[in-house]
């Protein structure tokens, strides 16, 4: 089940409209499919076989995410084509949280796995935090930057001295007994790096409540901190 927003963007309701929309082969389709397209055209686009790209489009078809827009005959053959649905698609936090992976159950803290697990209940939280919080801002504060490991013992080392500054500053500034305290997740993360990503998310200055606290042009690392009013 997917609702339409203004833009043409749809907000995925469905966890198994989510589980199908998030597999990286349908999501190329449904990118590519924002313009009408035929399981050949497909096909051919993204170097794939027309069984695959037809078995993949049934899935798509089934929950509302493409729709059929008129048949040809071509020979003895039927061709078909789709369009997506919309020109893009969010995952809601109520649907993402059934197909999110669950990071009490990767317990090996060194494993991709777990990484992934928890940027999936950061990006659940975050999400129902900001649909709670409506035109408000959310308190939070961010570090995006790229480091460079002369080796692999240099990498392990940064993880533990990391982890070791993380937990000295919990340990001061954590008040389990403070009145009116309010509880916030910390989580951090080290992943290697894609090649030929892209720009980074538009860090620069904003309005309101919302600064840049510092730049580091050596690494590329920014933070940004972001205040409820």
């Amino acid at each position: 089940m997917t609702n339409r927003t203004a833009g043409g963007t749809a907000v995925i309701q469905d966890g198994a409209a989510a589980a199908v929309a998030l597999d990286p082969v349908r999501a190329r389709l449904l990118r590519a499919l924002r313009e009408p397209g035929s399981a050949t055209s497909l096909a051919a686009e993204l170097g794939l076989t027309r069984q695959k790209v037809n078995y993949h489009l049934r899935a798509l078809e089934a929950h509302g995410l493409v729709e059929l827009l008129e048949e040809r005959r071509k020979g003895n053959m039927t061709e078909r084509v789709l369009r997506a649905t919309a020109s893009a698609y969010v995952v809601s936090p109520q649907a993402w949280a059934l197909v999110a992976p669950d990071p009490e159950r990767e317990p090996d803290r060194l494993s991709a796995q777990w990484l992934l697990a928890l940027a999936a209940r950061l990006l659940r939280e975050v999400g129902t935090l900001i649909t709670r919080a409506g035109r408000k801002r959310v308190a939070t504060f961010a570090i995006d930057g790229e480091i460079r490991f002369a080796t692999a013992a240099d990498r392990a080392a940064f993880a533990r001295e990391l982890g070791e500054a993380v937990g000295s500053l919990v340990a001061r500034y954590h008040d389990e007994t403070a009145p009116g305290g309010r509880p916030h997740r910390v989580v951090v993360a080290v992943h290697p790096a894609l090649p030929d990503t892209g720009s980074r998310p538009d860090t620069g200055s904003g309005t309101g409540n919302r600064s840049d606290t510092g730049t580091r042009p050596d690494t590329g690392s920014t933070t940004r901190h972001e205040e409820s009013p």
